[in-house]
């Protein structure tokens, strides 16, 4: 079939579908890298911080640094947020309310442990205390780590964007499917 003046339509034929094995297998890969791109575009963090390295994630989101250009907006709830930065020094009396504000987050949902006391308990880690928890990855599954103390705008951006990117591959989702299974098999 030709259209006058211009290119030819090209329809493909039942054949050229028959040939594909299972064509549901591949429309919900594509449904799935469309929602990941979807998830990507559109990160809200929860506004939540424990100690100083909340000065650090208050600037991220500030004129100068400008989270808002990587469709990055904070939410004060956290049943709007999909992305938890633990940010500061964790208790062990603050971990019951960080597991609460976890399971009040829909998924998919992503955690990012912002500097050096989130991640192995900072200064505080030393044999015999017994206030503070030597990282989040303890009681929560931390995605990603920003290191420092307190790490600077540009590496909670940095970390932000590494999510970003491992949320469009897809890694994240496979990550957690794989501890899911290791998880039942253990019971």
């Amino acid at each position: 079939m030709a259209v006058k003046g211009g290119y030819p339509i090209l329809i493909p034929s039942y054949e050229h579908y028959s040939k594909i094995e299972s064509p549901a297998i591949l429309g919900f890969a594509v449904l799935q890298d469309l929602l990941n791109l979807a998830r990507v575009n559109s990160l809200w963090p929860m506004t939540f911080g424990i100690a100083c390295c909340s000065i650090e994630m208050m600037a991220a989101g500030m004129a100068r640094f400008d989270l808002d250009r990587f469709g990055i907006i904070f939410r004060s709830t956290p049943r709007q947020s999909d992305v938890m930065i633990v940010a500061g020094t964790i208790s062990h009396k603050f971990v019951p309310i960080i597991k609460t504000l976890w399971e009040q987050m829909p998924g998919p949902k992503w955690v990012i442990a912002m500097g050096n006391c989130a991640i192995s308990g900072g200064p505080f880690a030393y044999e015999g205390q017994y206030a503070i928890v030597n990282g989040a990855d303890k009681f929560l599954p931390v995605d990603i780590y920003v290191p420092g103390c307190p790490p600077r705008p540009e590496g909670l951006i940095q970390g932000l964007l590494q999510l970003q990117t491992k949320i469009t591959k897809g890694t994240i989702d496979a990550n957690r499917r794989a501890e899911k299974a290791a998880r039942r098999a253990k019971k």
